[in-house]
Formats: C-alpha cells, structure tokens, sequence
C-alpha cells in the first residue's frame, strides 16, 4: 500500500505563503507532518496559514528570513528548532518576483537577485539544515525549479539562469548527502492553475495549453502531490532527481 505518511516529522517550507508554498504546507501537514512556515514579510499570510492547520490539529510554526542572507537563515533554523526541533525535510520554494525582459533590457540586479533566492537559497538551507539530517541519517531535501529551465524561451534569462544555477548545487548536493542517507530532488512545475487562477477565472490559457501534450494545464495540487512522494519514506532510493511535473510540456533527455 502507497502510504506517504509524515506523522513525527518537521518540514520547513520556504515562500509558504506563496501560491504553491501554501499548498505544500496544507498538503505536509494533511501527511502529519509538523510544518514551519517560512515568509519574508507577509507575516499575516503567515499566520493565516498557521490558524488553518492549527484547526486541522496539526502543528505549525512560522519564521521569518531573508532566503539570501545566510546569517538570517541560521537564526530561522535555531528558531524552528527551539519549538519543534531540528527539520528533517526541507522545501525550497521561494523566489524573488521581478519583471520579465529581454537579455538585453533585462536589470543586472535582476540576475543578482535570482542568484541570491536560487543557489544562495540552497547553499545557505542546505549549511543550517543538513548538518542534523546528516547525524540522523536521514533526511529530505526538496526543491522548486521550473519547466522553463528546459525551455530557454525570451525574457526567461534571470529567471532561468538562477534555477539552472540551483540545478547544479543541487546535483552536486545529492551526491555529497547521499552517503548519509540525506535525498536530494527537485520538482519542476509547469505554469499550474492556483488559486488566483480560481478567484480571477483565469484557469484557461488556451495558447499555452496548446503545448502541451496531455492539453490543460495541471494543478498547484499536482506539485503538493509530488513533494509530499518525493519526502515520504516511498521515495527513499531517489536521489538527484529533476521531475517535471508539467503534462509534458517539457521533456527532461537521456
């Protein structure tokens, strides 16, 4: 029987207050688990989302922190671990939000900030979290990438170029962890239905659909799903995985 079960572990979702981080909390605690929410400065959303597992009767805690600073993100690891312990699953789900442009118009600082909410965001999650996970001999590392690594399409560069950069920390990360039984794997969602789709009605997006394969777009559920598989102990012998969650709209090669 397919169990993904969560029950007595503590996952910490970074960008939880986003349109699939709050998803993956609601999803990671419906398993069992414990959730930390992370937000940058939406501490409302925060808690909004805290009071909705909280009446679920799951735990959760929020903390806040700059995903770029490393020094901000070991404070939120010592914070989350004073109330519920050390995480032994980690979902690397926020980015900063800029205004796509061409390569030639595109602001310099665009490609720094991606830099900084893509691989500096892994470095410094994997320097606070993966230490305890390494002692414990497990542990789940989850990221968020994107179809459009695969795509390359214009206006995509800082955007691509930061989750192509996490793509190679994160490879590199797999084979560092996996000696200690640590996972390391990232999700790619294609452009899933949310709930502001729901509440604008806007779910239909006709020139995109015609791309792809399987013809509808996929929803935010459909990566909840995914990540709540590749934490649970079902997905222990993947490691160093890219999984396209898309309908086929980007296709990963051999």
């Amino acid at each position: 029987m397919l169990d993904l079960d969560l029950t007595g572990k503590t996952v910490l979702i970074t960008g939880a207050t986003g349109d699939l981080g709050r998803v993956i909390a609601r999803t990671l605690a419906d398993c069992g688990a414990a959730v930390a929410l992370h937000y940058h400065r939406n501490e409302a959303k925060a808690r909004a989302i805290q009071s909705e597992i909280e009446s679920k009767g799951r735990r959760a805690t929020v903390a806040q922190a700059d995903i770029g600073d490393n020094s901000s993100v070991r404070a939120m690891g010592k914070a989350i671990s004073e109330t519920f312990g050390p995480p032994q699953i980690v979902v690397a789900n926020a980015v900063t939000q800029y205004a796509w442009k061409s390569v030639l118009d595109q602001p310099v600082e665009d490609y720094e900030s991606q830099f900084r909410s893509c691989v500096l965001q892994s470095v410094n999650l994997a320097q606070t979290f993966l230490p305890a996970m390494i002692d414990a001999k497990w542990g789940r590392f989850i990221a968020i990438n994107t179809e459009c690594v695969l795509q390359c399409h214009p206006s995509q560069s800082a955007y691509v170029s930061g989750k192509r950069g996490m793509d190679g920390v994160l490879r590199v990360l797999a084979r560092e962890a996996g000696p200690a039984g640590v996972t390391v794997n990232q999700v790619a969602p294609g452009w899933m239905i949310s709930e502001r789709d729901r509440a604008g009605g806007s779910e239909s997006q006709p020139a995109y659909e015609q791309g792809i394969p399987l013809r509808h777009r996929g929803e935010d559920i459909e990566i909840a799903r995914a990540v709540a598989f590749l934490a649970s102990d079902q997905a222990g012998f993947i490691t160093g995985a890219f999984l396209p969650v898309c309908g086929g709209n980007a296709m990963t090669a051999i």
